[in-house]
């Protein structure tokens, strides 16, 4: 058997990485609030007779938080993930996952031993066949139910100690529709519509580019495993200078509906998909989580939304005046933070002058308010899948500002961060646990990296060269055919010219010795001198 095969086989067995593992959803494990499943490649708990980890328990940071979040004790997601689980696998050496089944980022192999580095490309250098076959996994993460994790559906209070777990099935994309919701949720602190809203792990703070870098890596990780693709990366949409939603064409993330503006155009797939977790104001009011319910089409409608809220998108300019910022947190590290990298890409902060504005979304922000539709909303904006290509740009300037100013980790704050984004919090809502200050670092030590931010010679291999090898591959059958018919006709045609000339040369070699049967007859009875040819 061939070694990508092998490798075919043995991530496709291997368990998913996402909260929440359905080996960790029984009453048992949610009572003893240990989620440490069994590897089944040696059958032990964590792959511990093969060496990949073991069970352990959870230790928390206990350095204190900012002044956003008041209260204690009363959401799921403070001190993630001991509301649930005390105790989870850690892993040894390149393996990661639940039950440590994985391998880390960057790495393959049987052993996790081999190194891999992967190239995102931008989306308008990708082939026809390369876009077609994103689009296709979408669709195909949007309709395949996930057998590897699920969703939870309550809070732990509602579960009776872990008695009557609250959990439902849910699709491989819609999971992360889910995960995005979940992280960014407002606090339910009991009775209807009674809510802490300025709680968001993932969002106006200092976690936000480290979280949506791992979310991203996850994503593409979860659909190398549906699709068997182990090369899929996920495309950016590099959309400094952009006067229009450039990739809302039904080649690529669909276009406006001509019965309806806020729909999606009938000729692409992205019409007939359904949004969920899109409805936070009922969920508060009901006191319940989103339980992954289809809740009416996928909206859009890119350029009809304020313009005194998104004057225009942003410039090569701005992206190049926030890379200029040299300070990543200042101030209270929230959306108040002046002359901070991270506020001002996340949009909170003017790109040309670094200090925090209000009423205006700019940068990372003003993609989503353009959107004007299932994209503008924080919890349910990963619902369109143009939310993968911005993010993934992001994650690319994020990367531009690492390389250009070699932050030390203390850059990233350990105390004093609104809740969930201190250096040392684990990451909501992922289980295996990934602390927010790991990811503070190059995607280079990840194993990936982007197109545009390769040395010319890499960029001309991948933007130029590789994608007209691949069209190539495609088509080789219809070249070899084309190829083959034409050495049969040339073949063809060189053996009528060697006739030919053979013939000729005869002719030749004849009239050398002497005229045998003149060409030419002379009639000297006529009077005249008329000629014919005897052929």
């Amino acid at each position: 058997m061939s070694l990508p095969l092998l490798l075919f086989f043995f991530q496709f067995l291997s368990p998913s990485l996402q909260q929440f593992p359905r080996p960790c959803t029984t009453p048992d494990v949610l009572r003893s609030k240990r989620c440490c499943p069994v590897w089944p490649g040696d059958g032990s708990v964590c792959g511990s007779l093969s060496g990949r980890g073991f069970c352990q328990d959870v230790t928390v940071s206990d350095l204190p938080n900012g002044p956003q979040y008041p209260h204690s004790g009363l959401d799921d997601r403070e001190q993630w993930p001991l509301v649930f689980y005390n105790q989870t696998c850690q892993c040894a050496g390149n393996y990661m996952g639940f039950d440590c089944g994985e391998c880390k980022f960057g790495y393959f192999g049987a052993n996790c031993g081999e190194r891999r580095e992967s190239v995102r490309k931008n989306i308008f250098q990708l082939s026809v066949s390369e876009r077609q076959r994103f689009i296709s996994y979408l669709n195909l993460a949007k309709t395949t139910v996930s057998p590897d994790y699920m969703i939870v559906t309550g809070v732990y209070s509602q579960m009776n100690n872990g008695s009557t777990p609250m959990f439902t099935n849910i699709s491989v994309y819609d999971l992360f529709v889910w995960m995005h919701y979940y992280v960014s949720r407002d606090a339910l602190l009991g009775g209807p519509g009674n809510v802490w809203a300025d709680i968001d792990f993932a969002h106006e703070s200092a976690a936000f580019l480290p979280w949506h870098r791992v979310y991203l890596l996850f994503w593409e990780h979860e659909i190398r495993k549906l699709t068997g693709n182990f090369n899929f990366t996920i495309p950016y949409w590099g959309w400094r200078d952009a006067q229009d939603c450039q990739v809302c064409t039904d080649e690529l993330m669909g276009a406006r509906s001509p019965l309806n503006p806020n729909l999606i155009s009938p000729s692409s797939v992205f019409s007939s998909w359904k949004v969920i977790c899109s409805q936070p104001e009922d969920y508060n009011q009901r006191e319940v989580l989103c339980d992954g319910s289809p809740e009416g089409p996928l909206l859009r409608n890119p350029g009809n939304h304020d313009p005194n809220r998104v004057p225009r998108l942003p410039t090569s300019a701005d992206v190049e005046s926030v890379l200029s910022l040299t300070e990543y947190e200042t101030g209270l590290m929230d959306r108040s933070a002046n002359m901070s990298f991270r506020n001002a890409l996340e949009g909170f902060a003017s790109p040309e002058t670094g200090l925090a504005v209000t009423g205006q979304s700019l940068m990372h922000n003003s993609l989503h308010v353009f959107m004007n539709g299932s994209m503008s909303s924080v919890q349910g904006s990963a619902n369109d899948p143009i939310f993968l290509l911005h993010h993934a740009f992001i994650d690319s300037i994020f990367e531009q500002w690492l390389r250009r100013h070699q932050p030390p980790r203390t850059h990233h704050p350990t105390a004093n961060a609104p809740i969930g984004h201190n250096d040392g919090f684990y990451m909501v809502p992922f289980i295996p646990l990934y602390r927010n200050g790991d990811y503070f670092l190059s995607t280079k030590a990840l194993g990936y990296e982007y197109a545009y931010l390769q040395d010319p010679s890499q960029r001309f291999v991948q933007e130029f060269l590789t994608p007209y090898l691949e069209q190539a591959q495609q088509i080789w059958r219809w070249l070899l055919a084309a190829g083959l018919l034409g050495a049969a006709v040339a073949g063809i045609i060189a053996t009528i010219i060697t006739v030919a000339c053979r013939r000729r040369l005869k002719r030749r070699k004849s009239s050398a010795y002497g005229e045998r049967q003149p060409l030419l007859n002379s009639s000297e009875e006529e009077g005249s001198t008329s000629y014919q040819t005897t052929l």
